[in-house]
């Protein structure tokens, strides 16, 4: 694609960030092309405001030009969605990253979005509180991005996601017009915007600001290994413990591939020789988690468990979910890529999915290991490829799809947290039919008119953005 970032309009932005607001040369550029997922494409140019104002004036500047924009965070994502598909301008909120206030006696926090999502809660925690949603990639991950992607991780069982945990947002619309959603007291009337653009994936509105619900520190935690001999016996056991009517904060699954590989890396306590594991984690009043616990327990070993480990120290406790959140950087010592999918199913359904999965393993030639959400049926194949050898790429692809078209023709869904980004737009095809599409254009184009902002993602093509980016821009694109 020819350069749309004149230098005319890239002396403009530079005016609005400064000289040490920016890169353009090409050796950094190269950083920006890139998320945790497979695909890249490169920007013109990089800016990092620091304020709402400066943001809005690269905005604007960038739509009378006619620039495509994409906004970043930590560039922890995993479907594309922060990739520039059109090169332009990536708009990075790294330096938009205060905590602005925190007020536990409301249970409330504002924050720009460049704020680290475990900071958040290491702020609030001396208060006695948290910011409930905890992706595998917290320490890193940036609320921004939390609130495009609609991020979850192993505590939404009992908490939700992201968007259960915003209550308000500052935005700036493509014609870098600012306008706010929701705020600091719940259920404000009219539409519910907030919950609209959480979860849009940056196709709609810039997020300058976020208002975030804080929650209580639980009076106790305890946390449960349990060792299987059996993939089939561990994914049954979570509707077991559904059916008592039991909601841990967390129930996670590990198959056999993958303890391995996080043991060798993590040295957290798991059986190498092990099928799979369930790691449980239950919160709340003291007496709560007793009683819950001793049920859990019958139902782990009558589903056939070999073992039922308690975490008897915070240490310990602390050492088996660095296993869990640092799987992803243990399969470095495995493979040299790997591919990463985020497809959901009804819990009913974990088992037969774990058999379609190793079906797909076999048929293609690939380890695929299992690291997922059990208890919201939330599931992370992660395909191992060697990217240097001819057509492992394209076989880890096709692997990938066929999980997902698997996930939906048993009642489920492409994403549960990742989000669809460039990654997975085809295949929205497939989830919805054409009137749902048209009607996610529709709202798309009505906050982007001109399909400025993060065009090529969550949609499929042909769906009418992209013929949209070839118009001229004439005239206000402001809606709100």
């Amino acid at each position: 694609m020819s350069s749309r970032c004149s230098e005319d309009a890239k002396a403009r932005i530079v005016s609005v960030v400064g000289r040490r607001g920016y890169l353009d040369q090409p050796h950094d550029l190269t950083l920006y092309e890139y998320d945790g997922s497979i695909d890249r494409a490169r920007p013109e140019l990089v800016v990092f405001p620091r304020s709402t104002a400066e943001v809005a004036g690269v905005v604007a500047i960038a739509a009378e030009n006619g620039i495509p924009l994409v906004a970043r965070g930590a560039g922890t994502g995993l479907s594309g969605g922060s990739i520039p598909r059109e090169g332009g301008l990536v708009i990075g909120f790294s330096r938009m990253n205060r905590i602005l206030s925190l007020d536990p006696d409301n249970e409330r926090a504002v924050v720009q979005p460049g704020v680290v999502n475990l900071e958040l809660s290491l702020a609030a925690a001396p208060h006695g509180y948290l910011f409930a949603p905890d992706p595998s990639s917290q320490k890193a991950c940036t609320l921004g991005g939390n609130v495009s992607e609609n991020a979850g991780g192993p505590h939404t069982l009992a908490y939700g996601v992201t968007t259960n945990h915003v209550l308000g947002l500052e935005c700036v619309l493509p014609d870098g017009a600012v306008f706010e959603t929701g705020g600091l007291t719940p259920d404000l009337p009219g539409y519910d915007l907030t919950g609209l653009l959480t979860g849009s994936e940056g196709t709609m509105v810039l997020v300058t600001k976020i208002v975030t619900r804080l929650m209580r520190l639980p009076e106790k935690v305890k946390t449960v290994l349990a060792i299987y001999d059996s993939t089939e016996d561990c994914a049954n056991t979570v509707a077991d413990i559904t059916a008592r009517l039991i909601t841990p904060a967390a129930v996670e699954m590990l198959d056999g591939t993958m303890l391995r590989m996080v043991e060798a890396a993590t040295h957290a306590g798991y059986p190498r020789d092990a099928a799979a594991v369930l790691l449980i984690e239950l919160e709340g009043p003291c007496e709560t988690v007793d009683e819950q616990m001793d049920q859990i327990r019958e139902v782990c070993l009558a589903a056939h468990a070999r073992e039922f480990r308690v975490a008897r120290t915070p240490e310990e406790r602390d050492l088996l979910w660095k296993g869990r959140k640092n799987a992803f950087g243990a399969i470095g010592r495995v493979s040299p890529s790997y591919y990463v999918q985020d497809g959901v199913v009804p819990r009913s359904r974990t088992a037969d999915t774990l058999i379609h999965i190793e079906a797909t393993s076999r048929k293609y030639g690939l380890t695929i290991g299992n690291i997922f959400h059990a208890g919201d049926g939330n599931m992370h194949p992660i395909i191992l490829f060697d990217k240097h050898k001819p057509g492992e790429l394209e076989k880890a692809q096709k692997a990938g799809e066929e999980i997902l078209e698997y996930c939906i023709a048993v009642g489920g869904s492409i994403t549960g947290e990742h989000g669809v980004g460039m990654e997975k737009n085809e295949l929205m095809a497939r989830q919805y039919n054409e009137d749902t599409l048209d009607t996610i254009r529709d709202l798309k184009t009505l906050f982007d008119p001109h399909c400025g902002l993060n065009t090529g993602k969550l949609l499929p093509l042909g769906k009418g953005c992209m013929e949209i980016r070839q118009r001229p821009i004439t005239g206000d694109s402001s809606v709100l």
